[in-house]
């Protein structure tokens, strides 16, 4: 049996105890650690060191990111200028692992040195002063980055931490009810299961029904009964179209979370040309207020919310759009 693989992200240098610390943790509950130093990576000859360790957390079922001090090295494709400004922007090669896993909806948990989140307290309220200076991090890219990670909707589980023990508690917890979770689950799918056989068998039951409805209708008022099968035809349609998006995760959010009515909701599907033109539609609703960037980030970074998008248009007999390769946030 395959034991599950946890991928470790953070800068070496600074971190590597914990990072030897976390290697003996999750090798002592049965995973397996995948971390660089390890050669637990497969590097490939003809891609950058940083590009295969990229691609190794499509093979991992949980990431773990840890955020200390120092920002990290430049992403391959980047300008590899040396000797950056602590104001320089540019892209890690730990931010862009933690971007894949999230891209992948991999199960991610962050952990932050204590130091580093107090300082991150005070550049929240410093952004503009350029002249402050700060005692735990090496780049202002660290507390960008801190947070893009708060800022999203889901996935992004935050403990700051002092001493090694303090992860070990919390991950401990953390997975022991990702555990439970899934036998709860696993549980709820077999009560599904015989729940759906039940539904199957009402569903004939009501077809025989119909049919002797029908026969009937027609030997006692022929005229009529035509016009009277179409519309009711037309309306058990409508009902199990409506129930089917009912049921569409994307669907639930936007009605659960924003209130939006199911009519506002198809309506806004029907009118998109794209995800941009989607999310501005729900905006014009008024029920989604057009600085609230949340269903934009659920866009640009999980791909299966488009998916969900173009589900209810395939319900709706719409085409499918395209994933839109960056929201833009601008207004015109």
């Amino acid at each position: 049996m395959a034991n599950p693989r946890v991928f470790i992200s953070s800068t070496y240098y600074d971190l590597k105890h914990v990072r030897a610390s976390m290697d003996i943790f999750i090798e002592s509950l049965g995973y397996e650690t995948v971390l660089s130093e390890k050669g637990s990576i497969a590097y490939s000859p003809d891609m950058a060191l940083d590009e295969s360790c990229y691609k190794e957390i499509s093979n991992t079922d949980i990431f773990v990111l840890i955020v200390g001090g120092r920002y990290g090295s430049e992403v391959s494709e980047g300008d590899r200028k040396q000797d950056k400004d602590f104001f320089d922007r540019y892209e890690s090669v730990t931010k862009k692992e933690f971007e894949e896993a999230n891209k992948r909806d991999v199960p991610t948990y962050i952990l932050i040195e204590n130091s580093v989140y107090s300082e991150y307290q005070t550049y929240l309220r410093n952004k503009n002063n350029i002249n402050i200076s700060y005692a735990h991090v090496d780049s202002v890219n660290i507390f960008k980055f801190i947070e893009k990670i708060l800022s999203l909707p889901r996935n992004n589980a935050t403990k700051t931490f002092e001493k090694f023990s303090d992860i070990e508690s919390w991950l401990k917890q953390q997975w022991a009810g990702l555990f439970r979770d899934l036998l709860q689950r696993m549980s709820e799918q077999k009560k599904f299961t015989e729940l759906s056989h039940q539904v199957d068998g009402l569903r004939e039951i009501n077809s025989t029904l119909k049919t002797y409805l029908e026969s009937l209708m027609k030997a006692v008022s022929p005229s009529e009964s035509e016009k009277i099968i179409m519309n009711e035809d037309k309306r058990l349609n409508e009902l199990d179209r409506i129930e089917k998006i009912k049921s569409n995760p994307l669907a639930r959010f936007l009605t659960n979370d924003y209130n939006l009515t199911m009519s506002e909701l198809i309506d806004a599907v029907i009118s998109a040309k794209s995800s941009i033109g989607f999310v501005r539609s729900l905006e014009k609703t008024g029920k989604i207020p057009s600085d609230d960037h949340s269903i934009v980030e659920i866009f640009e970074n999980i791909p299966d919310a488009t998916n969900d998008l173009n589900r209810i248009r395939q319900i709706l007999g719409l085409n499918e759009l395209r994933k839109h390769p960056r929201i833009s946030r601008n207004r015109k």
